[in-house]
């Protein structure tokens, strides 16, 4: 019955990626219109492509992926299907996570980019009901010029639909402190912090992200539980964590879902969100990730509906939004009975 609860709850998703939420037949539909790419035709073969050996495997994958997308219809096609995929699962509102550099080195122009996940956008808005907004995020593994070509896009061009600004890859070997310049010049221009860190390093890399980047919220975390003062920070500042269990199991960042940390952080006072970040490759979606979490945390009806609200309260939605979607929420678990 809470499964059912769950795919009728409206829903915010906060750390989810673009082209990692694509499924298999659109990832499908790309290798086949890019048959020079190791990415199989197969969606039956893509569930094995899909099973990683570690982290490093899963970023070899991803970018596997990241390089079907290779021209702006390509762009506005995919764009345009994850949002088609979070209407079937009532997600209302998600930040995408973008790396527009990705797409511009392979040689898809910047604009042509960008007015291509825009229409995709305002087309998911009116025809699906899923509101889209985008943070531009630095793939870390690309270094200081993917950061400063991350920086002239979404500060000289931008586009209606941005909202942050974040970093993403690996993080071993990847030291935050090197990235503040760019995002000191993100939150000068009004634009919003959300890095990856602590999902396959330790605390440190958290307190970096919040030291020297200006994070508001954090993308996984996953090593704050072994440090009781960070954990304690991200509580008393409302620094909420964006939570993906099946990823940080298929990743390895956490070893079986038993040991994963996220009762530390809610027994601490920490904000939490649960998310989905790359569904298809993780064999997930979100309503199988607040399922997990209702498992991991022993919730019914009503706390999952709190972890509902805690996206949105954790979201960059206006305070109007908010309290629309909120209201939502909060109708839908009262007029809730289990036999409908």
């Amino acid at each position: 019955m809470l499964e059912s609860f769950i795919a009728g709850l409206p829903k915010a998703e906060l750390h989810v990626h673009h082209v990692g939420s694509a499924s298999p037949r659109i990832v499908a539909e790309l290798a086949a219109r890019h048959p020079d790419s190791p990415v199989p035709q197969d969606p039956e073969a893509l569930k094995e492509f899909f099973t990683f050996k570690d982290f490093a495997h899963f970023i070899e994958v991803y970018l596997a992926c990241v390089d079907l997308v290779r021209d702006d219809e390509d762009v506005r096609l995919l764009t345009y299907e994850v949002a088609r995929d979070m209407a079937r699962q009532n997600i209302r509102y998600a930040e995408l996570t973008v790396t527009p550099f990705s797409s511009v080195r392979r040689g898809i122009p910047d604009l042509a980019f960008l007015e291509a996940i825009e229409d995709a956008r305002k087309s998911a808005e009116s025809e699906l009901g899923v509101v889209l907004r985008w943070c531009f995020d630095i793939p870390g593994e690309a270094g200081l010029r993917s950061a400063e070509e991350t920086a002239r896009i979404a500060l000289d061009l931008g586009c209606d639909g941005l909202v942050s600004f974040g970093l993403g890859g690996p993080e071993i070997g990847v030291p935050r402190p090197q990235f503040k310049p760019y995002f000191d010049r993100a939150r000068a221009a009004g634009l919003h912090s959300v890095p990856h860190a602590g999902e396959t390093t330790g605390p440190q890399t958290v307190w970096d992200a919040i030291r020297e980047l200006g994070a508001e919220r954090i993308g996984h975390g996953t090593s704050s539980a072994q440090d009781p003062e960070l954990l304690a920070y991200l509580a008393e500042n409302r620094i909420a964590l964006e939570v993906c269990p099946t990823s940080n199991i298929a990743t390895r960042a956490v070893r079986v879902l038993e040991e994963h940390p996220i009762r530390a952080f809610v027994d601490a006072g920490v904000p939490v969100t649960v998310n989905s970040d790359d569904p298809p490759m993780f064999g997930t979606d979100l309503n199988k990730e607040y399922a997990v979490a209702a498992r991991l945390l022993d919730l019914d009806e009503a706390g999952v509906a709190g972890l509902a609200k805690n996206a949105v309260e954790a979201s960059f939605l206006d305070t109007a939004a908010k309290a629309r979607l909120t209201a939502e929420i909060d109708d839908y678990l009262t007029s809730w009975t289990p036999s409908r």
